[in-house]
């Protein structure tokens, strides 16, 4: 369990601060919206109608007491650039400030963010990935090049071993887990067999893995 301390809430901070509470965080939620802030309060361990550019109202949240500080400002990157550096300058641990674009990411890391999102990029990715494979079902991008697919295993592999199919000898995926339906095989050995309905969660290069996936129906 985390300590979570969400300025701005807006459709990303409110998706966010749901997505933590459900996973048993204990989050302060903070928007100078007093209408928004009082509609959600009861949701939340704590919240405050506050303008965080004041480093007055900053210091009143105990900035060291949390463990994460987001900043989920998305309409108004001046107040985002300063929230993040006031965060850092009052203690905070760790700051994940969102960005709009790759410059912004770069101003925001200079000013102290530990780590910068992009929420609509990364939408965007992910969906571009899916719509250019119809077998790929989830995709995590750990960089530019790389990523960890789930994606279907091709018909013709149906009854092979993993030695058989050879997936990385050949195209170059690391099989890191198996799924079919609920059950779970994590890092299969060699004699696993494959069985129609079987998943595979890979690591791979991005285009190798979307090139494999169109071309193995």
């Amino acid at each position: 369990m985390k300590s979570v301390l969400l300025i701005g809430l807006g459709n990303f901070g409110q998706a966010l601060g749901e997505r933590l509470k459900n996973m048993g965080d204990e989050v302060m939620i903070v928007d100078r919206n007093e209408d928004l802030i009082n509609s959600l309060s009861s949701k939340y361990t704590g919240a405050a109608i506050a303008n965080c550019m004041n480093v007055d109202n900053l210091k009143a949240l105990d900035i060291p007491s949390f463990d994460a500080c987001v900043v989920a400002i998305g309409d108004d990157f001046q107040s985002s650039l300063e929230i993040t550096s006031n965060l850092k300058d009052l203690g905070a641990k760790y700051v994940v400030s969102r960005a709009n674009t790759e410059i912004q990411r770069k101003f925001l890391l200079r000013v102290g963010a530990d780590e910068v999102v992009y929420p609509n990029r990364d939408i965007a990715e992910k969906l571009a990935v899916k719509l250019n494979s119809k077998r790929v079902f989830d995709y995590v991008e750990l960089d530019a090049e790389h990523g960890i697919f789930e994606i279907a295993v091709p018909q013709r592999w149906y009854g092979k071993n993993l030695v058989d199919a050879n997936p990385r000898g050949k195209f170059g995926l690391n099989v890191l887990t198996i799924r079919k339906g609920k059950d779970i095989t994590p890092l299969p050995g060699p004699t696993y067999v494959f069985e129609e309905g079987d998943h595979m969660l890979v690591f791979g290069e991005t285009d190798a893995i979307i090139k494999f996936t169109n071309k193995n129906k």
